[in-house]
């Protein structure tokens, strides 16, 4: 098991045992979840589940109710 000092992005001191663990500070994993949030949502579907969308392609033929359906 590898345990890192220092972020592995910013080099800066990681205190908290957990952090040593995967390598990143908080703001670094902060700023790296938030890109990761920007490639995909969940969307509700009519009386059914969530439904996990990656592409704009899935979304743009979600709602078969109304609308303009591609």
């Amino acid at each position: 098991m590898i345990r890192y000092m220092h972020c592995r992005d910013c080099g800066a001191d990681l205190l908290d045992p957990l952090d040593t663990l995967n390598g990143f500070c908080w703001d670094c994993r902060e700023l790296n979840s938030i890109e990761a949030r920007k490639l995909w949502c969940v969307a509700p579907m009519h009386k059914s589940n969530y439904m996990l969308i990656t592409s704009k392609d899935l979304l743009a033929g979600l709602n078969n109710k109304g609308g303009l359906v591609k």
